[in-house]
């Protein structure tokens, strides 16, 4: 097994006004960060906006656009392993993450994908649930440990911390151990049999 740390990439997958999705991932990636085999790399769909116009089927995206790509492209290939970080959207994810995971394919495969998810009663558990099916079809694993927040707002003091401290922090830790397992797992696997999709 390589003793290489594993390259995680934290989507924040919300990029609404006045957003609560910074705080949640600066709570996890502080989590992350403590880990010696983690490089953790937090891509901001906010600060890195992509089209949402998509090129004819089979056809390659203009060049401007490759240049906005560009911004989100690379790290995603050269990650080992994905945290996401979304909201709840009407039962869903934001249509910000979605077409993020649109523009992306091969980045995807035979990588294991972690959830942190916000929101009210549910905690976003329906945004993570039905990302799960889209994931599954761009060949990732999902990790079946979460973290969820539930009635996030309220939950986090002013300088990010979260009130129940001990349990959120035994949650990601639960599945980052899930995270890595698999990462190294398909990554090891990978350098000596390349993933057939």
């Amino acid at each position: 097994m390589s003793q290489t740390p594993l390259k995680l990439a934290v989507i924040v997958g919300s990029i609404r006004e006045g957003r609560f999705g910074p705080t949640v991932a600066n709570w996890f990636t502080g989590q992350a960060t403590r880990r010696e085999d983690l490089a953790v790399d937090v891509i901001d769909l906010a600060e890195t906006p992509l089209p949402t116009v998509f090129p004819e089927f089979g056809q390659p995206p203009a060049e401007a656009v490759e240049r906005q790509l560009a911004a989100v492209s690379p790290r995603l290939a050269a990650a080992d392993a994905f945290v996401i970080v979304t909201p709840e959207y009407n039962h869903s994810f934001p249509a910000s993450l979605k077409n993020a995971i649109d523009w992306h394919n091969k980045e995807w495969h035979a990588k294991p994908v972690g959830f942190v998810s916000y929101g009210g009663v549910s905690g976003g558990l329906r945004a993570v649930e039905q990302l799960r099916v889209v994931l599954a079809e761009l060949h990732a694993v999902t990790i079946r440990d979460t973290v969820s927040f539930h009635n996030s707002w309220g939950e986090f003091e002013e300088d990010g911390t979260h009130r129940n401290g001990a349990g959120c922090e035994a949650a990601a830790k639960t599945m980052l151990d899930q995270l890595t397992w698999w990462a190294h797992a398909l990554r090891d696997a990978k350098a000596t049999r390349p993933y057939a999709a």
